[in-house]
């Protein structure tokens, strides 16, 4: 069966990944290299250990997880067909049909206002996405330019994030240290507050609620 390690060391996986961060880069916008796609990957794995997936599943979510944003270098807007698409033409002859298609299944769902979530692994491929909030997301080093756009002001103010599950009380909770010198906390809610609503749909199919903690300050 096909693994995460599998993924992560084929050559066209690794090509897709390299040139969306390359096209991230030129258009300016926040990281979706090879850092993002293993931090997505390592808190998928988790979180669906956490929730008590099976094995198999805890693998499906992982890779999906890796592959996510794979498609960006095709176009930002439709990304997530565009990674569904290139997972299936790599794939197609080497992994078993459910497993496949639970992967594209999460690839095409993950960045869509309309997603229907219809099998587990989707919904954590959401959540361990859009978690991801974090001053090491911004490409650039300039401060000024930092300061003049909102997704990297809101990003680069996150000093540090954090996935957690609490099984008895049944809440998926997103916990994040913001400097509020750098924004205040409205500016993370005037950017995130739509990724949050998927967040919220995903936790909700998966039995649980969503929750932040901003500063140890519970907001949801």
């Amino acid at each position: 069966m096909i693994t995460l390690n599998d993924v992560k060391n084929h050559p066209q996986i690794l090509e897709f990944i390299r040139q969306t961060q390359a096209s991230m880069r030129a258009l300016d916008y926040t990281e979706h290299g090879p850092r993002h796609a293993n931090l997505v990957a390592r808190r998928a794995r988790r979180l669906a250990q956490d929730v008590g997936l099976s094995k198999r599943m805890q693998e499906l979510a992982a890779i999906g997880g890796f592959c996510q944003d794979m498609g960006n270098f095709l176009g930002r807007t439709r990304h997530h067909y565009w990674g569904a698409l290139l997972f299936h033409q790599v794939f197609q002859d080497k992994m078993d049909a459910k497993d496949l298609v639970m992967v594209v299944q999460a690839l095409a769902n993950h960045d869509k206002e309309d997603m229907k979530l219809t099998n587990a692994v989707s919904a954590i491929v959401v959540i361990a996405d859009k978690s991801d909030v974090h001053r090491s997301r911004v490409i650039t080093r300039s401060i000024k330019k930092i300061k003049a756009d909102i997704h990297d002001r809101v990003n680069y103010a996150v000093t540090k994030s954090s996935l957690a599950v609490d099984t008895k009380k049944k809440r998926i909770v997103l916990k994040l240290k913001i400097d509020t010198n750098f924004v205040p906390i409205m500016e993370y809610f005037e950017i995130f507050t739509e990724r949050m609503s998927y967040c919220r749909a995903a936790a909700d199919y998966l039995g649980y609620k969503f929750s932040i903690v901003i500063n140890s300050f519970k907001l949801l």
